[in-house]
């Protein structure tokens, strides 16, 4: 086709910090995961379509299938409960691809490429 600019997995970001591959980024209101190190200024690409395993608020306790909130400040997610501060992202954009407790930091979530809410 030729219309077709790119495959929808991924999408272009400018880093506005030194980003790692497979840290969380947003870009505008969706959230992806860094596909390489990305310089500061520089661009890079992020995928919107996955599941990743990523950062967890220690203290959150989250069910399969729920919906989460990305915590800016904390650089990472949070249960759909948590009240979102300035640049957390709540709603579609990531949902729990599997139950995590108390105490764990890391979690297989599901970036849905949905725009979520930016507070």
């Amino acid at each position: 086709m030729k219309n077709i600019v790119q495959a929808g997995k991924v999408i272009p970001f400018t880093a506005g910090a030194n980003v790692v591959s497979g840290q969380v980024v947003r870009i505008g209101n969706i959230l992806g995961v860094a596909t390489a190190d990305v310089a500061n200024g520089q661009q890079g690409l992020a995928a919107i379509d996955c599941v990743a395993t990523v950062p967890k608020v220690s203290a959150a306790v989250i069910a399969p299938g729920e919906s989460l909130t990305w915590d800016a400040s904390a650089a990472a997610f949070d249960d759909n409960l948590a009240t979102p501060a300035t640049g957390d992202v709540t709603g579609p954009a990531a949902v729990a691809f599997e139950a995590a407790g108390n105490g764990v930091t890391s979690i297989a979530v599901r970036l849905t490429g949905v725009p979520g809410t930016v507070a």
